[in-house]
C-alpha cells in the first residue's frame, strides 16, 4: 500500500487504469471519500465500461510499488441534451450529438498532495474532452465544504455556475454542492439578460450611426451654399470664411 510519507521527490507518471488496479482503487476511494461506491462502479472503471480513467503512479517507489496507484480521475461522456447543465450551453436542440465530459471522482493520497498531481489529472480530462469534436464542456460537482478542491478548480479556470441545495446525503445529513464547468471546443454559456441588452444597445447605436451618416451625406449633396451647410451643421463656427465652412462641413462626421 501507499507509504505514509515521502522520503524522496516522486517521479509521477500517468497511465490508464487497469483491472489489476481494482483493490487499490477501491481502497483509496474508501479512505478519501465519505460516499461509498458500489463494487460495480470499480468494475466499470477498471474495465473501461462507459467510464474513462487515468491513474497516477510514482515510478521511483521501491519494492514493486512503482506501478501502484497514488492518484486517479474517472469520468464519463454524457449527452448534452440529457445533462443538468443544458441551460448553460446555449444548447441548440437540433444538434443532438453534442456531448459533455462529467468528472465522477478525483483523488490523490495524502502523502502525495501538493505535487500538482490533481491538476495534471484534470488536464488529462480536459485534453481528452477537447479531442472529441462534439464535446462542449467538462463539468463536475464539489461538496460545499471541500475548500481545497474548490480553490483548485477555480485556479484551473473552471466556472462555478450554481449551488445545489442538499445535493449530497451523507450519514443522514444533507450537504450542498457546487457545480463547476469548463468550456472546450468553442462551448460557451448563453447570453445573460444583461449581456443580451448590451448587445441590442450596441446594435441599435451602430444602426443609428449608419443612418445619420447617410442622412449627412445626402444633405451635403443638396446644399450648394455655405449658409445652408451651416444650417445643417450647427457646430460649424460662423467666424470661418466660406471656403473653410465648405471644407469643414464636408469633412464633418455625423454620429
Amino acid at each position: 500500500m501507499v507509504n505514509p510519507k515521502l522520503s524522496t521527490r516522486p517521479k509521477i507518471c500517468y497511465r490508464p487504469i487497469r483491472p489489476s488496479d481494482f483493490e487499490i482503487l477501491e481502497h483509496i476511494h474508501v479512505k478519501l471519500f465519505p460516499i461509498r461506491y458500489e463494487s460495480t462502479f470499480f468494475q466499470d472503471v477498471v474495465n473501461g465500461r462507459d467510464i474513462v480513467s487515468w491513474g497516477a503512479v510514482d515510478s521511483s517507489r521501491p519494492d514493486g510499488q512503482s506501478d501502484e496507484l497514488i492518484g486517479f480521475v474517472t469520468a464519463r461522456i454524457v449527452l448534452a441534451k440529457e445533462s443538468e447543465i443544458v441551460d448553460m450551453l446555449g444548447y441548440d436542440s437540433s444538434k443532438s450529438d453534442q456531448t459533455l465530459v462529467y468528472i465522477l471522482t478525483l483523488g490523490v493520497v495524502d502523502s502525495y498532495r501538493n505535487h500538482g498531481i490533481a491538476s495534471s489529472l484534470i488536464r488529462q480530462v480536459i485534453k481528452y474532452a477537447s479531442s472529441i469534436p462534439t464535446c462542449r464542456a467538462v463539468y463536475l460537482h464539489v461538496i460545499s465544504y471541500n475548500n481545497p478542491a474548490i480553490y483548485l478548480y477555480k485556479k484551473m479556470s473552471f466556472k462555478c455556475i450554481r449551488r445545489l441545495q442538499g445535493f449530497y446525503l451523507i450519514n443522514d445529513q444533507q450537504y450542498d454542492s457546487y457545480l463547476f464547468l469548463y468550456y472546450v471546443n468553442g462551448g460557451r454559456s448563453p447570453c445573460s439578460p444583461l449581456e443580451l441588452l448590451a448587445a441590442m444597445v450596441s446594435y441599435m447605436r451602430s444602426g443609428f450611426k449608419l443612418v445619420a451618416a447617410k442622412l449627412c451625406k445626402s444633405e451635403e449633396r443638396k446644399v450648394s451654399r455655405w449658409s445652408k451647410c451651416k444650417e445643417s451643421h450647427s457646430l460649424v463656427s460662423v467666424t470661418h470664411n466660406k471656403r473653410n465652412l465648405a471644407v469643414e462641413c464636408t469633412g464633418y462626421e455625423c454620429v
